[in-house]
C-alpha cells in the first residue's frame, strides 16, 4: 500500500511538472511575443518614421536610430541601419562596431551580412570566410545578396590567391545549382570566378572554356570577355584577342560589367577599370 501510495504521489507530481512547464513556456513564449512587438513599434517609430525620412548619410538618419536605441539597445535591425550607410561611405571600421552589436542580438540573421560586408566592402577576406562557415554550420549554405556563402568564400580564397581552393569550391556550386536546375541556369558569376580560378593558374583554354559558358548567360559582359582576350593572346591568337578586346571595351562604356546591386559602390573582384 505504501508503494502504491508513493507511486501514486510521483504520478501526481510529473502531471503537476508538466503543467508548470507547460505554463513556463507559454509564460516565455507570450514574453518573446510581446518583445518582438514593441521592437516592430520602435522600428516603426524610429527607423521607418524618422531616419527613412532622411538620406542615409546625414547626421539625422544616426540620431533618429540613437534614440530608437535609447528604447531599446538590443535590436539589431537598428544597429545594423547604422552601419549600413557608414559601409557605403567606406567607413568599414566605424561601420563594423556597429554590425558587430547587431550580430550580437541576431546573429542569424545578421552574421551572413557582416560577413558579406567583411567579403565585398572591407576586403578582409580571411574573417568574411570565417563568419560564413560559422553561418553554414547554423544554417546550411544560404543565400546572401543573391548568391550562397560558397560564392563568397570562393570569391574570398580568390582573393587571396588560394586559387586552387577556389576552383574547387566554384566547380561545386556551379554542379550543385546545375544539379538543382538546368545546365543553363548556372550563374554568370560563379562561371567568370570559377574561369578566373583557371586563369590565376595559367589554364588558359580551361579558362576560356568556363568565361565561354559566362558569355553564354551574359552575353555583353565585359569583363569575362577581357579576361577570355588575354587566355586567348596567351594562346597566340593576337588577332582574335585583339578583336575581342575591342567589343569588350565597347561593352563596358555601354555599362555592362558586374552588374550586382552593391557594384555602384565597390568594385568587384576582378571588375575592368577601363579608365
Amino acid at each position: 500500500m505504501r508503494s502504491l501510495h508513493l507511486k501514486n504521489s510521483l504520478n501526481s507530481m510529473g502531471v503537476l511538472l508538466l503543467v508548470f512547464c507547460f505554463n513556463c513556456h507559454a509564460q516565455r513564449t507570450k514574453k518573446d511575443i510581446s518583445r518582438a512587438e514593441a521592437q516592430q513599434l520602435i522600428i516603426a517609430e524610429f527607423a521607418e518614421g524618422c531616419a527613412h525620412k532622411y538620406n542615409l548619410n546625414t547626421r539625422e538618419w544616426q540620431e533618429c536610430l540613437d534614440a530608437g536605441l535609447q528604447k531599446d539597445s538590443t535590436s539589431a535591425y537598428l544597429w545594423q541601419q547604422k552601419a549600413m550607410p557608414l559601409f557605403k561611405a567606406r567607413k568599414y571600421e566605424t561601420g563594423m562596431v556597429f554590425i558587430d552589436k547587431a550580430v550580437q542580438y541576431d546573429a542569424d540573421g545578421m552574421q551572413p551580412y557582416r560577413a558579406f560586408i567583411k567579403c565585398v566592402f572591407a576586403k578582409t577576406y580571411r574573417a568574411a570566410i570565417v563568419d560564413f562557415e560559422a553561418c553554414k554550420v547554423r544554417l546550411g549554405n544560404q543565400y546572401e545578396m543573391d548568391h550562397t556563402y560558397d560564392f563568397y568564400i570562393g570569391l574570398s580564397y580568390l582573393q587571396l590567391n588560394e586559387y586552387a581552393k577556389a576552383e574547387a569550391i566554384f566547380e561545386k556550386e556551379i554542379a550543385e545549382r546545375v544539379a538543382k536546375q538546368r545546365p543553363d541556369w548556372a550563374h554568370h558569376l560563379d562561371l567568370f570566378y570559377y574561369g578566373i580560378s583557371k586563369y590565376e593558374q595559367q589554364q588558359w583554354t580551361e579558362a576560356i572554356t568556363i568565361l565561354d559558358r559566362a558569355l553564354a548567360a551574359y552575353p555583353e559582359f565585359s569583363d569575362a570577355a577581357y579576361y577570355k582576350a588575354v587566355c586567348l593572346h596567351r594562346l597566340g591568337k593576337a588577332e582574335e584577342a585583339k578583336t575581342l578586346f575591342e567589343k569588350a571595351k565597347a561593352n563596358a562604356e555601354k555599362g555592362y560589367t558586374i552588374n550586382e546591386d552593391n557594384a555602384v559602390y565597390e568594385l568587384y573582384p576582378y571588375q575592368i577599370r577601363w579608365k
